[in-house]
């Protein structure tokens, strides 16, 4: 390529997204509700947002220290995480787990990090110097293929593990990190499948089963792990959106960059909301009741036998004997007399 196109050429795709943010600023529209506004002058450019243990949290994009917002319900900030003083492009949040966060070094607008970085670093209220704990958990990530630009963390609430969508014009791609990560080797990021162009932030929705990507103007929201499209989000005018938030009752929070911003509300359609339901217990199955055995057809009774006199029954089994007693006293009777006779002669 000559050197006289190789400039432009640059500028242009470095400005490609910004002048998408513009656009999506001067077209956005859709309903949403003001949650709160952002109070502290510190907080310029939101760009990633968490919510978690009744706190929104958020930081600003690259060109801060490492600073992790913590945000109370009435817009006041309540407690700061400095966890880097000189980070190289921060522009995302995910939750770590109870009073954690993960915070994604990940921009990269040239094109030309060889890796980038992801650090859990505690939150929540007061003043927090967490730069000596982030240090041991600091881990380099890895593209296949060459640099990425990212703005685009999420974690998957079931399992820990982390995801990160590319920021490209022609179409984002959303990569999975190792289930382990080896904070001393880097770590390679696998490619998983599409998600829409100039990705901004994404979030899953606390049971995992979904998740959602955001660009300036819109979000869509992704069946997991088929990343098959379930529907569309429009999202309302913003200066330049950069952060969405998944509640634990499955609100969907965004913010946008700029001084004294509103966090604001997104409704979703009825048919999203319907498919977003978490699945319904399964019923018990009852034991299966058993069979009665059939009724057996009522068997006739016998008749009812004759009563036998016992006295004749008796009678019955002594005959025998007495014939038998007659018969023997007749043939002594017999000899008795024959024998007279012979002596008489």
């Amino acid at each position: 390529m000559p050197d006289r196109l190789r400039g432009p050429l640059v500028a242009l795709a470095l400005a490609a997204p910004f002048a998408v943010g513009l656009a999506a600023h001067a077209a956005g529209g859709g309903d949403a509700e003001v949650v709160l506004t952002f109070a502290d002058p510190e907080i310029l450019e939101s760009s990633g947002l968490v919510a978690a243990d009744g706190l929104l949290l958020t930081t600003n994009d690259s060109g801060d220290s490492g600073r992790v917002f913590a945000v109370g319900p009435q817009g006041l900030t309540v407690g700061v995480t400095t966890w880097a003083d000189e980070p190289t492009d921060v522009e995302a949040l995910a939750p770590a787990g109870p009073g954690q966060v993960w915070v994604g070094d990940i921009g990269d607008n040239p094109g030309s990090r060889g890796s980038v970085t992801v650090a859990r670093v505690p939150v929540g209220r007061g003043a927090i110097d967490a730069r000596t704990e982030a240090a041991g958990e600091t881990y380099e990530l890895v593209y296949p293929g060459g640099a990425r630009d990212a703005e685009t963390l999420l974690s998957h609430p079931r399992t820990g593990r982390l995801y990160l969508a590319s920021k490209s014009f022609f179409g984002g791609a959303l990569y999975e990190a190792p289930a382990r990560l080896d904070p001393d080797a880097p770590n390679e990021l696998r490619e998983v499948g599409g998600v829409l162009p100039i990705a901004t932030d994404g979030a899953f929705w606390p049971d995992g089963r979904h998740l959602v990507v955001r660009g300036y103007a819109d979000a869509v929201v992704y069946a997991w792990p088929s990343l098959a499209e379930v529907g569309e989000l429009e999202l309302p005018d913003q200066q330049q959106g950069e952060g969405i938030a998944v509640t634990d009752d499955g609100r969907v929070l965004v913010s946008t960059e700029g001084q004294f911003t509103d966090v604001l509300e997104v409704p979703l359609p009825a048919d999203l909301e319907d498919a977003l339901a978490p699945e319904a217990e399964p019923e018990p199955t009852p034991d299966p009741t058993p069979e009665a055995a059939p009724e057996q057809p009522e068997q006739p009774e016998p008749p009812d036998a004759e009563p036998v006199d016992r006295a004749q029954d008796e009678s019955l089994r002594t005959v025998p004997l007495a014939w038998l007693l007659g018969a023997l006293t007749a043939v002594v009777l017999a000899t008795l007399l024959l024998a007279r006779a012979v002596r008489r002669r």
